[in-house]
């Protein structure tokens, strides 16, 4: 390639889309990394539904359109794929699991792990999660007195419920014992794979930069814990006979009897404690805090909780409690915890009437888009109501994804975070301290609160 041809290469494709400029984005560059959801809002306002980022080579561009959003992400999945610097970076942390795999591997995978997440699992699981938010909510409890309220971190229980949850429902283990381990490499993995991730072009991995060092870091202790939680099963799993047994019907029974290597089932392993605990942990807190600062909603809740009349199931977010699937859905719709996703083109494509080349970015942001004024009357209230009236919303609401890569743990997701409330709810409210201001919204892999959740919590019979 002459050098002509590659200065024309690296020259950004001119598509007539409005956007920053080079010197913007080189003046708020800092003021970008800290606070991207500031930044996509100020750019999305400025100039419109479709914005361009200067950057060299095919176009790199935020879609905030429904219309558009939806045929990246399912009218036209085929052509958007996940080849992306995103996933590219969060790979380096799971591997090619679900979340971060292009075609065709996730379909296979997908297929492996689907009976997982199948009904009947899921109704079979729901008493490990319920135990696991209630051994975590005693161990608030035996520790303080609540009688009159106390100040706790709600954002680091649900943490410890959600690592638990995963644990018990996906592996049939309790990763209790490896808690402190997962929870600081997770949570350090999640910081550096938003930090690669934020770029348009890619961070060689070979450089020995203190991100790159921290992050193998990361992996190796993710690496050793995912090593033991296999080994204990393969071994369980011994030869009777002769005849090698199965291993279980879990997720990770299912994966070690499907021939998959153990690297290979390590990178689902990973991609499950990380997207299933670290999404789920961060929508319970955010929930959690709407209810405390509405009152109103959190009694209507209790009162459904109360009135079911059987223990609450991971299925039973469906039909079974309409108020609490509300305010759920207000929440995620709020604080979605997958706050952008990206896709990149194959092939000649339209976006916003505009006709875009092959290997198009396509940064899409559901924080944006569930805050659209001529989709959602009030955006910014919360108002869980919306969502009991018929199909509200749902062409500009994607907590979950859309299309054939929505989020295999949807149900899953959402059962944990009904059941993890019925059981702190059932006899207990959460109010805002004195002096109350929310905690910023801080962008990792998920949505987190920065700083924490404090809360006061109190147990509802001395009310």
């Amino acid at each position: 390639m002459s050098v002509a041809t590659r200065l024309q290469a690296m020259q950004p494709t001119d598509i007539g889309v409005p956007g920053p400029t080079s010197l913007d984005m080189a003046r708020g560059f800092r003021s970008i990394r800290a606070d991207p959801l500031t930044f996509l809002t100020s750019v999305s306002e400025r100039f419109g539904d479709l914005v361009a980022f200067p950057v060299p080579g095919p176009p790199a561009l935020l879609v905030n359109d429904p219309d558009d959003v939806r045929h990246v992400l399912q009218v036209s999945a085929r052509n958007w794929r996940k080849q992306t610097v995103q996933y590219a970076a969060l790979a380096r942390v799971t591997g090619p699991g679900l979340l971060a795999s292009a075609e065709p591997t996730w379909i296979e995978h997908r297929r492996i792990a689907s009976p997982a997440f199948h009904h009947e699992r899921l109704i079979a699981v729901s008493d490990q999660v319920r135990a696991a938010a209630a051994e975590a909510v005693e161990g608030v409890v035996t520790r303080r007195d609540l009688s009159e309220g106390t100040l706790v971190d709600v954002a680091a229980l649900t943490h410890t419920i959600g690592l638990d949850a995963v644990g018990r429902a996906l592996f049939s283990a309790d990763l209790s014992g490896q808690a402190h381990q997962l929870l600081t490499a997770t949570s350090d993995a999640a910081e550096l794979v938003v930090r690669l991730g934020r770029s348009v072009l890619p961070t060689a991995r070979w450089a020995p930069t203190r991100t790159n060092l921290r992050l193998a870091r990361a992996r190796r202790q993710l690496d050793a814990g995912s090593a033991t939680i296999i080994a204990q099963r393969r071994a369980r799993g011994s030869r009777t006979g002769g005849v090698a047994t199965q291993h279980g019907d879990d997720l990770l029974g299912l994966l070690l009897d499907s021939g998959l290597s153990d690297q290979a089932v390590r990178d689902e392993l990973i991609t499950m404690v990380v997207a299933g605990h670290e999404t789920v942990a961060a929508a319970l807190a955010w929930t959690l805090m709407l209810l405390a600062e509405h009152p109103q909603a959190q009694d209507r809740l209790r009162a459904e909780l109360a009135g079911h009349g059987r223990p609450v199931t991971l299925l039973d977010h469906r039909d079974s409690l309409p108020w609490t699937r509300a305010v759920i859905d207000e929440a995620l719709r709020l604080y979605p915890p997958a706050w952008a996703l990206s896709r990149r083109s194959q092939e000649d494509d339209v976006l916003g009437g505009r006709r875009v080349p092959p290997g198009t970015l396509a940064i899409i942001s559901p924080w944006l888009v569930h805050r659209r004024e001529d989709t959602w009357t009030e955006p910014p209230a919360f108002r869980p109501e919306r969502f009991l009236e018929q199909g509200a919303g749902r062409t500009a609401y994607l907590p979950f994804g859309q299309g054939p890569r929505l989020c295999i743990g949807r149900d899953f997701a959402l059962g944990e975070m009904v059941v993890v409330l019925a059981e702190l709810l059932r006899e207990h409210r959460v109010d805002v301290p004195d002096g109350w201001s929310r905690p910023a919204a801080r962008a990792k892999v998920a949505l987190h609160p920065d700083g924490g959740m404090p809360l006061v919590l109190t147990r509802t019979e001395h009310r």
